[in-house]
């Protein structure tokens, strides 16, 4: 049977991920701003600021805050998630390049992460802060990957 929605309703959704307003975790892996990129418009209309804990998502909300975790080190940061991307295929999260140096992520470019969510604006208006799930291990096999 053909899709009532249309050949085209299915490729889009492959292409622009639906926004998660839950508090799943996710893994994958982080790249970070280009030093370039510095003072230009984020999706927020704030500036990015390359000193700041900026962060792109393609799927949590704007104003969401979220904890990263470098898997192969352990380091960890909170970010704000200001802006939309990354569009390299495969990963799930751009840093600001604070941020990345922290993680140690300057050095090689792009490393795996595991993102957290602590707050995610709902479309309610509301905020939703359910960090029952923070205590998980990475290795926890309810976790999502993408």
């Amino acid at each position: 049977m053909a899709d009532p929605a249309g050949p085209m309703a299915s490729n889009a959704s492959l292409r622009k991920p639906r926004l998660d307003d839950s508090v799943r975790r996710h893994v994958g892996m982080a790249s970070y701003y280009a030093r370039r990129f510095a003072g230009r418009k984020m999706a927020d209309g704030t500036r990015m600021r390359p000193e700041s804990d900026n962060a792109a998502s393609r799927i949590l909300p704007l104003g969401s805050r979220a904890l990263v975790t470098n898997l192969s080190n352990g380091r960890s940061a909170v970010v704000t998630i200001r802006d939309r991307g990354p569009f390299a295929k495969g990963r799930i999260i751009d840093l600001s390049p604070s941020t990345a140096q922290r993680l140690g992520i300057i050095e090689i470019g792009v490393a795996r992460v595991e993102v957290i969510p602590l707050s995610v604006p709902q479309p309610d208006g509301s905020v939703r802060t359910d960090i029952a799930m923070a205590g998980r291990s990475a290795s926890d096999p309810q976790r999502s990957a993408f």
